[in-house]
């Protein structure tokens, strides 16, 4: 890898005199949307700077052209476009203007990805890893007894798979308490927690939950989809409070425990309520699918447009070729919006359920980005159903959300403001 860097900066200083630019379009004239991301991370792990220009084609990137840049694209099957030194200094231009909501991100590094994902096999797949496994961006997967071991820091960018960090199992056991799968999750668990001191899986995922707090607030990037996200801040709101059935945890949870919950530990929810029947799929309030009423094929949320020069975060996050993205269900599908916190920024929307889909924050000197629903390509995705191919899917729009937020870590330092 180190000679390969050396042989590129070689090309790449030699090349100046005469440069021209690789323009990696991303609006419709691209074939294959979700690999340029892959593209883009593949440059930047070779130390060349790219630029991302907001608003400009969907989003594209430009990058200093070599052949080797060239042929990747070629390869990968990834649309891209030659283009002169003064083509490049107009498209520029043409961004500077203050008049024109674009702008150009310096993406200045490749992040270094950790997965949040469990050892056991479980009965369904995760977006994330699929989307990135496709657009060829590594990944480490860690579980609890990494994250409690502390490596956190190693990593820029960390995704919760999909998750229940309340210590309930996922609330599967009313249908699946017999299914193997479920025993051995359950079995697995619960020997981590013994494995690190802790008396009930609840408490060894409130540690985690912690731990992945402190490597936001400390400057990390986090991001979730579906169950993760709400479980992930009931976890933290609940700390000291048992709010698991007996069937959880052997021992009843407190009948009190909706007035003891704490939502100055939350980061994104507050004043929701918790849904107590454990054989309920759901968690709490904070969900909106099963008091929603949106017919499938009217299931769209708008993604909020906004300003690239003075709001790069969140334009950075919504980049796409289409501002309405088709619904998709999870077990988490939309947060309702009376329980998101004020300081939270709402990137996506269905205003007529009036429920969020897609929201961002920052919380201390980091970021994290909650994504509603389980896969963008699969509108009801059931457990056992086989994971989605991408290779159907190539400019998916609700996939390219996902590695928005891949590339987010990788922007200038002083440009990740909101």
């Amino acid at each position: 890898m180190k000679k390969l860097s050396l042989i590129l900066a070689l090309v790449f200083i030699c090349s100046f005199a005469r440069a021209s630019y690789i323009l990696i379009p991303m609006d419709d004239a691209q074939i294959n949307h979700l690999k340029a991301y892959g593209i883009t991370y593949w440059i930047l792990s070779h130390d060349i700077d790219v630029d991302w220009l907001l608003n400009y084609r969907g989003g594209s990137f430009a990058v200093k052209h070599l052949k080797a840049f060239e042929s990747e694209c070629m390869i990968r099957g990834v649309s891209y476009e030659i283009i002169a030194d003064v083509q490049y200094n107009a498209i520029l231009a043409e961004i500077s203007n203050p008049e024109v909501n674009m702008d150009v991100m310096k993406l200045e590094k490749h992040p270094k990805i950790a997965v949040y994902a469990p050892k056991t096999i479980d009965p369904w797949d995760d977006a994330v890893t699929l989307v990135l496994t496709y657009a060829e961006i590594p990944y480490d997967i860690i579980y609890d007894d990494e994250v409690i071991s502390g490596v956190l820091p190693k990593y820029d960018w960390l995704h919760l798979h999909h998750e229940d960090f309340t210590g309930q199992y996922g609330k599967f056991y009313g249908s699946y308490r017999n299914a193997p799968w479920y025993i051995r999750k359950v079995e697995s668990q619960e020997a981590i927690a013994r494995r690190h001191g802790f008396g009930k899986v609840s408490e060894l995922k409130l540690a985690v939950a912690s731990k992945i707090r402190d490597y936001v607030a400390g400057g990390g990037f986090m991001f979730a989809m579906c169950s993760a996200t709400d479980s992930y801040d009931i976890a933290l709101a609940a700390q000291g409070v048992d709010i698991c059935a007996n069937m959880f945890d052997g021992d009843a949870a407190d009948p009190q425990a909706q007035g003891k919950l704490d939502f100055s530990n939350s980061i994104a929810f507050e004043n929701f309520t918790l849904r107590n029947n454990p054989y309920e799929y759901e968690f709490s309030n904070i969900d909106a699918t099963k008091s929603r009423s949106v017919s499938p094929s009217v299931d769209f949320f708008t993604l909020f447009e906004f300003s690239a020069k003075w709001d790069p975060v969140p334009t950075m996050l919504t980049q796409n070729h289409q501002r309405v993205i088709k619904g998709f269900m999870g077990q988490t599908t939309a947060f309702i919006k009376p329980v998101i916190k004020p300081t939270i920024i709402i990137l996506g929307e269905n205003k007529s359920a009036n429920e969020a889909r897609y929201i961002h924050s920052e919380y201390g000197y980091g970021f994290f980005t909650f994504y509603g629903g389980h896969d963008p390509e699969d509108y009801q995705h059931f457990v056992g159903d086989p994971p989605t191919d991408l290779n159907l899917h190539p400019t998916s729009p609700g996939y390219r959300l996902i590695l928005n937020n891949v590339l987010f870590p990788a922007a200038r330092k002083k440009d990740r403001k909101t």
